[in-house]
């Protein structure tokens, strides 16, 4: 089944052991170094993955993208790989593409998804990627884990707490949170899964506004949600507090309003890259975690596109 509009990502984001939504225990400590942007729809869906050098920002393209063109992909990682799993091509899809870090060099999992969907949210602990909700013939809770020793996959018996799409992932060491989405109509639940028992709960806060096509980043601190589309697009940032779960709202947000972005980041920066502001942008914004400062990079994405996963290693 075809879906016509979005929230990705992912978004992975650094914590104390990588990435995007993957987090960990202290010792030892291995920090991202770069951040990835990887398919998404430009006027049509592409295999493109561009890869941020967090070290000056620098962007280059992967030689080998995605396997095969597709948007509405969610993205997770752990500390040797990044994962781009589901999404949209042609029609929905099982499919999940693994991405070796210190080349760069890509396959694929001979076990996929459970089931062929898009418009879903990635996060990860240091042991497991998950990949939550998501529209199937229909919108669905199902949560798939992938054990990152082996790649095997298993679903979680509780999934997400209502059937939804167009939601974000993001992570803190101890827990995965699954952000918003569209169930019907829009809505601010933000799902919370302990990653030592995968029970969920789910925050007594939720997002600023009910909204959709988000994007998803996190420190070691706290998670971000960011723009996003209320009913005309937004570009608010909230920000998650890990040791309360406490909401706050950034003074600055966005530097336009758009729905379809992706988060990623690493141990300094969160960043939210592309999305539609009425046309689709290469526009990526960069916020510092010690201020929130917001600045947007000089160089974006190689092309103006949305609705793409991101991770990062």
């Amino acid at each position: 089944m075809a879906v016509t509009s979005m929230a990705n990502s992912s978004i992975l984001n650094f914590n104390k052991y990588n990435v995007l939504s993957a987090v960990s225990f202290v010792p030892p400590f291995f920090p991202a170094v770069a951040g990835y942007v990887a398919g998404g729809y430009t006027g049509s869906t592409v295999t493109t993955v561009d890869k941020f050098l967090f070290t000056t920002d620098a962007r280059s393209t992967l030689g080998t993208g995605l396997s095969a063109a597709r948007q509405y992909v969610a993205g997770f990682a752990s500390a040797e790989n990044g994962y781009a799993a589901g999404g949209l091509a042609g029609s929905n899809v099982t499919t999940v593409d693994k991405f070796l870090f210190t080349t760069d060099a890509r396959s694929t999992l001979a076990t996929g998804l459970s089931s062929a969907r898009a418009a879903l949210a990635g996060f990860a602990s240091s042991e497991n990627g998950y990949v939550a909700g998501g529209i199937e013939g229909s919108t669905v809770t199902t949560v798939d884990k992938f054990l990152f020793t082996t790649d095997a996959r298993s679903t979680l018996a509780t999934g997400l707490s209502s059937a939804r799409r167009y939601l974000v992932g993001f992570a803190s060491a101890e827990n995965g949170y699954a952000a918003g989405g569209l169930a019907g109509s829009n809505v601010a639940t933000v799902d919370k899964f302990l990653f030592a028992t995968d029970a969920r709960s789910t925050l007594g806060t939720g997002l600023s506004a009910a909204r959709r096509e988000v994007a998803g980043f996190a420190s070691a601190e706290n998670g971000y949600v960011a723009g996003g589309y209320t009913g005309s697009r937004v570009a608010t940032v909230d920000k998650f507090l890990f040791t309360t779960d406490a909401r706050s709202t950034l003074a600055t947000g966005l530097s336009s309003a758009r729905q379809g972005p992706v988060g990623f980041a690493s141990a300094e920066n969160g960043y939210v890259a592309g999305g539609s502001a009425g046309s689709t942008v290469t526009t990526v914004d960069k916020f510092l975690f010690t201020t929130d400062a917001r600045s947007t990079l000089a160089t974006g994405l190689s092309s103006a596109r949305s609705y793409a996963a991101g991770f990062a290693g």
